[in-house]
């Protein structure tokens, strides 16, 4: 139980539901700020402005998938009022919180930095990663479906990276019947792919292998997906690219030459929000469960 722990969340969206409800089962204290238009309502949980005051008690602060922008915005679905964290409300908080994110941009990381206040993305984690790969998968294949007029099954589909969302998404398409060529860059991730059946080859070689797909995922958050390897893929391939923003593929391009392609970041949180926030819940809570236990430990 975490029975007199402060927990702050500041904005996000369906996901934060889950967070909300896990900690208020284990007894944490819940301060909701950025949720003024939330309808729920938990018992125990409060809501607040977003002041350095109402961080000075706060042992740990959850921030959505995606901390903030460049600028320090918050973004909430549950505000009606923009929020923005800067330095002061950092400075507020006791030198022992830490601040939960999915990822950081450089803002967040900087100010962060200047306060020594311990960030910890998520995202960087093996586990939630992997975790979230499976919804990230599910909703790739929904608008697959949604975009082409053939079935997955039987089709040329093609996924460039295998790492922890490459590989839950070749193996998806492998176990619904399409023929999966599989880009990697290193030896063994090319034993790896060859093993478990998909159709490897370089990442240098791209531009050869497009000529004759129906789909394209990407994973790679760099540009690879360049016009170069658009211009030789046909006109009925469509791209879904499931790298972080802005992605790896040159919309431009695509739109010009008439490819469909498509960036689809944030999928767990649209297609799953409620599996998504669970993820994001669990690991947390464990993580200063473990703190709590490992304090009263050194006592």
């Amino acid at each position: 139980m975490l029975t007199g722990i402060q927990i702050t969340l500041i904005g996000g969206d369906a996901r934060q539901l889950e967070v909300i409800q896990k900690f208020s089962e284990l007894d944490a204290a819940v301060t909701l700020i950025g949720f003024d238009n939330l309808q729920y309502s938990y018992s125990g949980v409060s809501k607040l402005a977003l002041t350095p005051e109402s961080l000075e008690k706060t042992d740990a602060v959850i921030l959505p998938v995606v901390g903030t922008d460049d600028n320090g915005v918050v973004e909430s679905i549950f505000s009606g009022t923009e929020l923005i964290l800067t330095g002061d409300h950092l400075a507020a908080l006791p030198s022992h919180a830490k601040i939960y994110t999915g990822m950081a941009k450089p803002y967040l990381k900087k100010l962060s930095s200047e306060h020594n206040i311990r960030l910890i993305e998520l995202l960087e984690r093996d586990d939630v990663a992997i975790y979230n790969s499976i919804p990230t998968a599910e909703g790739a294949l929904m608008m697959a479906i949604q975009n082409t007029d053939i079935t997955i099954h039987g089709s040329v589909c093609m996924v460039l990276g295998m790492g922890r969302t490459g590989l839950t998404m070749a193996r998806t398409l492998k176990g619904l019947g399409a023929n999966v060529l599989v880009g990697i860059r290193k030896p063994e991730h090319f034993a790896r792919a060859w093993e478990m059946g998909f159709t490897p080859f370089y990442l240098s070689e791209l531009a050869q292998k497009v000529t004759n797909i129906d789909l394209l995922f990407n994973t790679i958050p760099t540009m690879i997906v360049t016009a170069q390897i658009i211009a030789g893929m046909p006109h009925r391939a469509v791209i879904i690219d499931l790298a972080s923003k802005p992605g790896g593929t040159d919309f431009r391009f695509a739109e010009k030459r008439g490819v469909k392609a498509m960036l689809a970041p944030g999928l767990p949180g649209i297609v799953a929000p409620k599996t998504a926030g669970r993820i994001i819940a669990n690991t947390i809570s464990q993580l200063i469960l473990e703190d709590v236990t490992t304090g009263r430990n050194a006592q």
